[in-house]
């Protein structure tokens, strides 16, 4: 039982709360259960929504433009995750070797992260451009013809994970930096006692003990890559040939361009639950492969 004393603690913590739990509620969670209503209904908007149950559900599970959608998002996400995770882990390494100019190139490694996704992906489609692209220009310098890149419905795809990748390295190298800035001195010393190498140390004490940091960004990467929306509207509109729609930009088109409201939730609530699944298996199986330090 919670007596007046305990009532009043609760009061005074719900009252500092509200400034945040307001914004929270209104922009967050309402529209979250609003959309789950919405994804009942046929609604475009103009219209009063009309109610089907879970016809929408039903009709995004069985839709073939659907199940593309959601196999270029895997794509996406199984090209993205790998790179981007042991880009991350190799600059946070060499930055936290004492390397002269370190908290230099963090900032520069870190400048594309609050860089507007507008503005990478425009800069990402200029390098990529199979006329007059640089990265075909320097390509061709060695001799090598570059390819179509987001004009070439097969590296279309390819295209915006590079893009992807250079955005969000930053972000997962400052989270395993400071990973591996609480990994204690005496582990190192000690296994420099015992002769270990630079590999050995990296392999046995260095991976082991950052295990929990690469499990919390490979959560976060994941998750975004399974909403990954900006990037492909900017540089393909999901073209060529439909090679780089994704989930979320057929979202945004049932919503806005074609004025299924209903579907459109429907189908976001499909991806969260998608995203849900990924994420509590990542979490069951960390035991097998994340090492907490005492």
């Amino acid at each position: 039982m919670v007596g007046d004393r305990g009532w009043k603690k609760v009061g005074l913590v719900a009252l500092f709360l509200l400034p945040a739990l307001i914004p929270l509620l209104v922009f967050r969670i309402f529209p979250m259960l609003a959309s789950l209503w919405v994804s009942m209904t046929k609604w475009n908007l103009l219209r009063p929504p009309e109610y089907l149950g879970i016809d929408n559900y039903v009709e995004v599970l069985t839709d073939a433009k659907f199940h593309k959608a959601l196999l270029n998002t895997l794509y996406y996400m199984v090209g993205y995750l790998p790179l981007v995770l042991v880009g991350a882990i190799a600059i946070a390494v060499l930055l936290n070797s004492k390397l002269k100019g370190a908290t230099f190139f963090r900032g520069i490694y870190f400048l594309p992260v609050v860089t507007s996704w507008v503005v990478v992906a425009l800069l990402w489609k200029w390098l990529l451009s199979p006329q007059g692209g640089m990265v075909n220009y320097v390509l061709g310098l060695v001799g090598i013809d570059g390819p179509g890149w987001w004009t070439d419905p097969n590296w279309a795809m390819p295209s915006i994970i590079i893009a992807s990748v250079w955005k969000d390295l930053g972000f997962n190298m400052l989270i395993l930096l400071a990973g591996l800035q609480s990994i204690p001195d005496h582990l190192y010393e000690a296994a420099t006692i015992d002769g270990a190498t630079r590999w050995e140390k990296l392999r046995y004490v260095t991976l082991p003990l950052l295990t929990p940091s690469i499990l919390f960004a490979m959560i976060l990467a994941m998750i975004g890559a399974f909403q990954v929306f900006d990037q492909v509207w900017v540089m393909t509109e999901g073209g060529p040939a439909g090679a780089t729609t994704v989930v979320m930009e057929q979202v945004v088109k049932n919503a806005f361009k074609y004025g299924l409201m209903g579907e459109a939730s429907a189908m976001s609530w499909v991806l969260f639950a998608i995203i849900l699944l990924f994420t509590v298996f990542q979490l069951r199986f960390q035991k097998r492969w994340v090492h907490y330090g005492d």
